[in-house]
């Protein structure tokens, strides 16, 4: 299985797994030089004492534990510091070769390293405890053996560490690959859901203006044309909307006032509205046609219902570290939607949460307030300094 380095151009050696890594307390802490040094000590004193204990169960004598331990100590530490300084240049100077060995090259490799360093360590060790000439150290039969012995047993342990440790890099990679795919199914169903709602509000609020055009180019013909003229905008500004992955409240505002002005010419005085919008929050970046569907409710669910009809205002605010959009009517409120009334909304307001909540997570909140008299008021906290995640458009 080819690894990140072998994939990306240019990308860092891989880390080598250190044989400590096999126990999951010495997993915590990252790959760096420091840790693997501190951790090649541990391991190379447990080698040392695991000796000292072998040679003790063979009949070796207190006395003669005691005067070796200190050279065994010091011969392990200077083989293990052979093996991971070898294991360390060699990968650095060849550009991540020793990470990227497998199989029976790994293994040759390994065994190569420890048949060098095991010698040579027992050698330099004593020289350095016992002034002995390394060569008559080596020059015993023993000593070969010996080494051979240790270099064959210490790289098939390392063999099986690294490949436990890169089964385990390779199943991390397989989970964040998971996590990554579910997330863009999420944004992308998410998005196929507001499409959806899209593409079902505006066939049938174009074919309603349209006939409502129609019955007033007879009798009414300046309000006919200015009915058009208002519906073109509006069209003009949804389809910019509909391609971008942000908008500011400057151009939603423009977007609900050609809607708006649609709706009053069929309306008539039934429907009168206010945008109060401060110069200093017009620029702030808002997901497209965040605000349409629930201007749409205000009016389907609480103004028409209504004889009488009333006014729907759009304001903006600053509250501390959140901008604070509300949409206010003084419709039929949920008194007046009898059966239908929800205490937490409806399915309108249950699609904004869930926009919300894959646009900005929980730093973003909706609140439904009942008005006095009447009415209702959708309030939308969202964060000041938080852009909307852009979601990707489909192909």
């Amino acid at each position: 299985m080819n690894t990140i380095h072998d994939t990306i151009p240019g990308a860092k050696p891989p880390p080598i797994a250190h044989p400590l890594e096999v126990i999951p307390f010495f997993r915590r802490w990252p790959h760096s030089v420091p840790r693997n040094v501190v951790y090649t000590v541990i391991f190379s004193c447990a080698v040392a004492l695991a000796l000292t204990v072998i040679d003790m169960a063979g009949g070796a004598s207190v006395q003669r534990l005691r005067s070796d331990f200190p050279t065994t100590l010091i011969i392990s530490n200077l083989i293990g510091g052979l093996v991971y300084g070898g294991m360390f240049a060699l990968n650095r100077s060849l550009d991540g070769w020793v990470a990227r060995l497998r199989g029976a090259r790994r293994m040759l490799f390994y065994v190569a390293l420890m048949s060098f360093s095991v010698p040579v360590g027992i050698g330099l060790g004593n020289v350095l405890m016992n002034r002995t000439n390394p060569l008559l150290v080596l020059g015993q039969r023993g000593v070969w053996v010996y080494s051979l012995a240790t270099g064959v047993l210490v790289a098939g342990f390392m063999y099986l560490v690294h490949r436990s440790g890169e089964r385990r890099m390779q199943q991390a990679m397989a989970a964040a690959r998971d996590n990554a795919l579910i997330a863009s199914s999420q944004r992308l169903l998410a998005e196929a859901r507001l499409r959806a709602l899209q593409a079902q509000i505006e066939p049938h609020f174009l074919y309603n203006t349209l006939a409502n055009v129609v019955g007033l180019i007879g009798t009414q013909p300046a309000k006919a044309q200015h009915m058009l003229e208002r519906f073109i905008d509006y069209l003009r500004a949804s389809l910019a909307a509909s391609r971008g992955d942000q908008a500011t409240l400057a151009s939603e505002a423009a977007l609900l006032a050609a809607y708006l002005d649609v709706l009053a010419v069929r309306m008539g005085e039934r429907l009168r509205y206010r945008i109060d919008v401060p110069d200093d929050l017009r620029g702030f970046a808002i997901a497209p046609m965040l605000l349409q569907p629930v201007v749409e409710n205000a009016i389907t669910h609480g103004l028409e219902p209504k004889v009488e009809g009333g006014e729907i205002v759009i304001g903006a605010r600053l509250l501390g570290d959140r901008v604070c959009v509300e949409v206010s009517d003084t419709g039929a409120g949920l008194a007046g939607q009898g059966a239908a009334k929800k205490p937490g909304g409806g399915v309108g307001l249950s699609n904004l949460r869930e926009r919300l909540a894959s646009l900005y997570g929980g730093a973003a909140r909706v609140e439904l307030l009942e008005n006095q008299p009447s009415g209702m008021t959708v309030r939308l906290m969202l964060p000041l300094n938080a852009s909307p995640t852009s979601i990707p458009s489909t192909p």
